[in-house]
């Protein structure tokens, strides 16, 4: 019998953190991976719509992956960031309880939490609460202190995992959405589905990953009797001005609820205020859009445990869905009938923080699988993209020296240079949208929210990729910013 031939080792349907970080680290072997992408970017779905928490892991159940995950990907966070150039902070976290009678609950998040494995956990009263935290309100009776708890940007730690695998040679297919997926012989075949212009190809691989969010259930489906479900759970957050942004310095969380963690409030790594989520199931899986409900009861719940909030100074509100599992725990690896297929299914919070040990995990049971070897020249490191504002005056002076473009600055709220929407566009996996230059470099976050600095982005664009002005997008196409020139 002749050998089945394919067109690549592993495919991995799915560009967020989770699906990025399975094929940075699969990178790492002698196989051929590609990652096919629905839309136009990575981190375009739940990746880029979260709290940009690194939990430090006393929430989930004793035991279970999605503990197992969550402290090992915590653990594995400072050398990634150093690795890859990626902003992060243990800023630490506070567990709030607001009565006596609710103590055994926070006894018991401690328990798990030492269970877990989660290094540094203690229980403090109010009062010492309150010296960490002079906003807390008096109303906080205990709380539960994880030092080891941390906040990181979601966008640079997508798109940083999602280059370095492109170094490492991982071939990226964006506006390709997968539609079918069957068993063929020892492999599979997918059918894709190319959203530029409108072509449908197979692809055939030995090994797939099932990296797809909200949709993973429909994909795992397709190949499995086993049935899973993944409900969208949309959660909703309000964002403040930077001005707001030292109100607090570590994550404040309240005791879980029936639907999570409830609201935080925390800094960004960026030096903003956030605020969220709300946790409402629904059946649309693109439902992430906002309501008058959702952003009153974080604005009323955030209050409770942190006081004079300045809802004032909030620049925007978004939401995001989170993929919830039925049994509330992380799917990962292959279903029993379905060989060779890899789940990473139902990854909700702690999704973000769980990405790097999950990586790591279906790496290496795929290359085990595989028999591949561990390449012998794999970079393991990035270097991100300068911001000329986070710099020193010498600094400054020495990169405008080198580079012109550097010392022109488009977006006055966040001073992103000219220079810096360049690289976004001239670098590996190169923005393509204006929502891919924002995640890359900011353009477009701060107070005016793009109003002033969107024509020159979109100028520069099109000086960089040839784009007619007329043919650039917010993001998908159908996003089209202007129908032409007067």
């Amino acid at each position: 019998m002749s050998k089945q031939r394919y067109d690549t080792d592993v495919a991995v349907i799915g560009g967020g953190v989770t699906g990025c970080a399975v094929a940075r680290e699969l990178s790492r072997y002698d196989l051929k991976v590609c990652l096919l992408e629905r839309t136009e970017d990575v981190c375009s779905g739940t990746s880029k719509a979260n709290s940009a928490i690194i939990h430090a892991g006393y929430d989930a159940a004793a035991g279970s992956l999605m503990a197992k995950m969550n402290v090992e990907g915590n653990r594995l966070m400072d050398q990634l960031a150093a690795d890859l150039d990626i902003p992060f902070r243990r800023n630490g976290s506070l567990v709030l309880c607001f009565s006596e009678e609710d103590m055994p609950g926070l006894q018991e998040l401690y328990v798990r939490g030492v269970t877990n494995g989660v290094p540094e956990l203690r229980i403090i009263s109010g009062d010492e609460a309150r010296k960490m935290e002079p906003n807390l309100t008096d109303e906080v009776v205990a709380a539960l202190y994880a030092p080891t708890g941390g906040i990181v940007c979601p966008f640079n730690m997508t798109v940083a995992l999602a280059e370095n695998a492109c170094e490492n040679g991982v071939e990226f297919h964006f506006l390709t959405e997968v539609t079918e997926i069957r068993k063929s012989g020892e492999g599979y075949e997918l059918t894709v589905r190319e959203a530029e212009n409108g072509t449908v190809r197979t692809i055939a691989a030995r090994f797939v990953v099932n990296a797809a969010g909200v949709y993973a259930d429909r994909f795992h489906n397709m190949v499995s009797r086993r049935r899973i479900s993944i409900t969208p759970r949309r959660g909703t957050y309000c964002l403040l001005d930077q001005e707001a942004g030292r109100h607090v310095d570590r994550t404040i969380f309240q005791l879980p609820g029936k639907y999570g963690k409830g609201v935080l409030v925390t800094p960004t790594i960026h030096g903003n205020l956030l605020i969220g989520p709300t946790a409402v199931d629904i059946g649309d899986k693109e439902g992430t859009y906002t309501t008058a409900e959702e952003l009153a009861e974080v604005t009323a719940k955030s209050a409770r445990g942190v006081k004079n909030i300045p809802y004032r100074q909030v620049i925007t509100s978004f939401a995001g869905l989170r993929a919830h599992e039925a049994g509330h725990e992380f799917i990962l690896g292959e279903p029993e009938d379905a060989a060779g297929f890899f789940d990473a299914a139902g990854i909700e919070s702690p999704g973000l923080s769980s990405a790097p040990a999950i990586g790591v995990y279906l790496a290496e049971m795929i290359a085990r699988k595989a028999g591949a070897a561990v390449k012998e020249h794999f970079v393991a490191t990035r270097k991100g993209i300068p911001h000329v504002a986070a710099m020193d005056r010498e600094a400054r002076a020495a990169l405008i020296a080198e580079r012109p473009d550097y010392g022109t600055i488009v977006c006055r709220c966040e001073n992103v240079s000219e220079g810096e929407i360049v690289d976004s566009i001239r670098r590996p996996l190169g923005a393509r949208s204006l929502d891919g230059i924002k995640r890359r470099v900011r353009q477009g976050m701060g107070r005016c929210q793009a109003g002033f600095c969107t024509p020159r982005t979109m100028e520069i664009l099109s000086r960089e990729t040839g784009i007619p002005m007329e043919k650039i997008c917010k993001n998908q196409p159908g996003s089209e910013m202007i129908t032409g020139e007067t």
